[in-house]
């Protein structure tokens, strides 16, 4: 792959491509759904890059990646009786994923990491901190505006980044009433000290996959339908929780699990279990969940359609 690779895009995608199908040879079991996925970028991408480059070889390239997908889904078809990805087996075109598999991964580990180093488990706390921890998770600094807080926290704002600052989870260069005034124009630039380059460090992936969790968990936390319902700080935490555990179908938790364990999405978003089935509710309401159930202790249910692109896959 040439070093000067235009557009930089493609470059990245090629580079997390190779690192994933790496990763995938070091497995210990096959996953034939995931390889058929891998496949189906890999045909994406070389198209692109034939586009590009006018080389008639990586379109070739392109399509020997196609006809091994397909093979890849007919193999996982015959071993489960169920399609590698029902979106790519049905009439429609494949889901364009805003996280690759491994990026959600790592999406989850963020989640996971937050739960535990908030410094208070309200859920208005852990949902601040979850997404400056995101802007900060490479080198402990990041920057934010005033319309990033109340668009997190539309009236609580303020009070949450003091409760961070009074914590000393969160250092600002300022006050906290001048941070809610910066503007895009003039962001002001945050630490969290223990993501600093010099302590342990809790995450291993690279800018390019901090860039995509971030915006993918911007745009959930901002989806325009809970938006226009005022949902609260649990509810999108739990959204964000749903969107980040989903099989390739868009159903909720591991096959085998039968959905997500409900007292472990009640407990990141700080929700009393019984009330769990209440919030779903809320968020099939705003058409995030198309169902959901909370029977035998599993959160079960699927994403609607419209926002299928932002689940990150098991």
């Amino acid at each position: 792959m040439p070093h000067d690779l235009e557009p930089d895009v493609l470059r990245v995608e090629l580079i997390e491509l190779g690192d994933a199908f790496r990763a995938y040879q070091q497995r210990g079991e096959p996953d034939l759904a995931l390889l058929a996925e891998l496949h189906e970028r890999k045909a994406r991408a070389f198209r692109l890059w034939a586009d590009v480059s006018g080389d008639g070889s990586l379109r070739h390239e392109a399509q020997r990646a196609e006809k091994a997908a397909q093979t890849t889904r007919e193999m996982h078809v015959n071993r489960t009786g169920s399609p590698a990805d029902a979106m790519a087996a049905s009439d429609g075109p494949a889901v364009q994923r805003l996280l690759t598999r491994q990026q959600a991964a790592h999406a989850r580990t963020v989640l996971d990491y937050v739960a535990t180093s908030a410094p208070y488990p309200e859920a208005e706390v852990r949902l601040v901190a979850l997404m400056l921890t995101l802007r900060a998770a490479r080198a402990g600094t990041g920057n934010v505006t005033g319309q990033d807080l109340t668009g997190w926290l539309s009236d609580d704002a303020e009070r949450v980044v003091q409760q961070l600052v009074t914590a000393h989870w969160l250092r600002l260069p300022s006050t906290v009433a001048e941070v809610m005034a910066s503007r895009s124009e003039d962001p002001t630039t945050f630490t969290v000290p223990a993501l600093l380059p010099e302590q342990p460090r809790p995450f291993t992936f690279g800018k390019t996959t901090r860039a995509r969790i971030s915006g993918w968990a911007q745009k959930a936390v901002g989806d325009r339908k809970m938006r226009k319902k005022k949902l609260g700080a649990g509810t999108r935490l739990l959204a964000l929780y749903t969107a980040a555990h989903i099989r390739p179908d868009g159903s909720l938790g591991r096959a085998e699990d039968g959905g997500l364990h409900l007292d472990q999405a009640a407990a990141f978003c700080n929700l009393p279990t019984d009330q769990v089935a209440e919030h779903a509710g809320l968020l099939v309401a705003a058409d995030w969940l198309a169902q959901a159930d909370t029977a035998g202790g599993r959160l079960g249910g699927q994403l609607t359609e419209r926002v299928l692109p932002l689940g990150g896959l098991l």
